[in-house]
């Protein structure tokens, strides 16, 4: 299959590149390849929304920019930074053209919320599903343009580079990609101009999450594997209000905006703990909320700390949160009378593919938007409902590139997919039981708070899984199961690797022999 872009992703991302290219180049085909249902992605479970500055009279662009260079700790590139918040405004337009619906007050103005590191309020929202009527909107428009072809249940297995086709380059080239069609299990070639990794986050890797079961760390683990740059891996944000569940797997979020709301964070005694912390209590820094909660259960060997709304007002907040207000009553929580409990889980990675300012990778004809990527943005440590935005610039800037720049493309004779002497794994256990002792590792090795002996540790257990996974690998059928694990300890490995190479403590990342 032939295609000129090639999307791997159907978030925010791959979603607004996808609509501007098409609309753009009409007689031009776009291909976008999705692992789950075309809406499912890290987008879809965005609650906050997007950071904008919108009101110059109450904010400004400065404002912003500091906001996010305070909580990037220093780390932040300062160009990128301008860049992706000036332009906030004109991409958000465009979301609103696209259907996007966002709330507004009793004026008819967009209501803007208040997030942890905010300085003012800037976040524009759709109640608690920001992410959901984004989603919404744009692949709405995608179904109305005829020239994107978007293909649910395909799974990109690996880019297409020089090292398939048996050739020696100093200056690696993307030629597309391997996708298994997981419905029938037909491997296909798909041969592309430009390639776009925009295929999400990493959050499966801690098992414990805000992110949905997909986020498996896919395009920054096909991209090491290419030889591309990766970089800040190190830095994993852990949103500190999860709802607290025994349960594994993906975790409820508690979206920061209900602290910008007026809740508390409490322990179990009551103790209003981020008084003591930080002279913006709740309404720190994501890194320093989850350092600090995680100090507290550290001391206290409860399982969680709770978040008091009930002083605030019940017909507002369900208003603002209902989403949020059901569950917790599905979860016989009754937040005017109870505490809700809460701890931090795996939620953001600030690192990943190294892009350029038009999001290309050190690959050429590769590009990468979202959260797949490092682009300087976000630092240490991302300040929150910034990613977003980062992604609606970040698509815009790739395809601006593309509209002042033809793609060099040699047309390439690609080896169809072989799996000769495979055979189809009769072990599931073995995926079964190494994903989770994966998972174990980085919790307890790799978490909030780190040690250069836990580290090491790590890296001595991850491979004994790595290397029982790829004896599995050679010898196995493809299927989606065993790429993800395979993924997910490519990423693993980068966590912990790039997190014994940072010698100092930064934003969200802490090692307590960095003191």
């Amino acid at each position: 299959m032939k295609t000129h872009l090639f999307i791997i992703g159907s978030g925010v991302a791959g979603l607004t590149l996808a609509v501007k290219f098409a609309e753009r180049f009409p007689k031009k085909k776009i291909t976008i390849v999705t692992k789950g249902d075309a809406d499912e992605s890290n987008t879809k479970y965005a609650q906050g929304g997007v950071a904008v500055v919108l009101d110059e009279k109450t904010d400004s662009f400065q404002k912003h920019i500091e906001d996010t260079l305070i909580a990037g700790d220093g780390l932040c590139d300062k160009a990128v930074v301008d860049m992706v918040i000036t332009e906030g405004p004109k991409r958000l337009k465009e979301l609103m053209v696209w259907g996007a619906q966002f709330d507004v007050d009793k004026t008819g103005n967009l209501d803007l919320g208040k997030e942890g590191g905010h300085s003012q309020y800037r976040v524009v929202h759709h109640k608690d599903i920001t992410g959901y009527e984004i989603e919404r909107a744009l692949l709405s428009r995608v179904h109305q343009l005829e020239n994107i072809s978007l293909l649910p249940h395909h799974f990109a297995i690996d880019l297409i580079t020089e090292h398939q086709l048996k050739q020696v380059s100093k200056n690696i080239t993307c030629y597309g990609a391997y996708v298994l069609n997981q419905k029938n299990g037909e491997i296909l070639t798909i041969q592309a101009e430009s390639t776009v990794l925009a295929a999400g986050g990493i959050g499966r890797v801690y098992g414990h999450t805000t992110n949905p079961t997909i986020a498996t760390g896919d395009g920054i683990a096909m991209a090491y594997r290419a030889k591309a740059r990766i970089k800040d891996m190190e830095f994993v944000q852990f949103h500190p209000t999860a709802l607290y569940s025994n349960q594994e797997g993906s975790a409820f979020l508690i979206s920061e905006a209900v602290r910008g709301f007026g809740a508390y964070l409490r322990t179990k005694n009551g103790n209003r703990f981020m008084l003591t912390y930080d002279d913006r209590a709740e309404l720190a820094s994501r890194d320093i909320v989850s350092q600090c909660i995680d100090n507290e259960l550290k001391k206290s060997g409860e399982s969680c700390v709770y978040l008091d709304c009930t002083h605030l007002d019940l017909e507002a907040f369900k208003c603002h949160f209902p989403n949020i207000y059901q569950t917790c009553l599905e979860n016989n929580i009754d937040i005017s009378k109870n505490w809700i409990p809460v701890v931090p889980a795996s939620h953001y990675l600030c690192g990943g593919i190294e892009v350029d300012a038009q999001g290309k990778t050190s690959i050429t004809n590769l590009f990468a938007c979202g959260e797949c990527t490092r682009t300087g943005l976000h630092g240490a440590n991302r300040l929150a409902s910034n990613s977003l935005l980062e992604a609606l610039v970040y698509a815009h800037n790739i395809y601006k590139y593309h509209c002042g720049n033809s793609m060099i493309y040699k047309e390439q004779i690609i080896p169809s997919w072989n799996d000769d002497g495979t055979n189809i794994p009769k072990e599931h256990i073995v995926i079964k039981h190494n994903l989770k002792e994966l998972q174990s590792l980085m919790r307890d090795y790799v978490g909030i708070v780190r040690s250069n002996y836990r580290l090491n540790k790590a890296i001595t257990h991850l491979d004994v899984i790595y290397k029982e996974v790829e004896e599995l690998y050679r010898v196995s059928k493809i299927s989606t199961t065993l790429c993800e694990l395979r993924n997910m300890i490519n990423v693993a490995h980068l966590i912990i690797g790039q997190s014994l190479n940072r010698k100092e403590n930064k934003g969200g990342y802490y090692n307590i022999d960095n003191l």
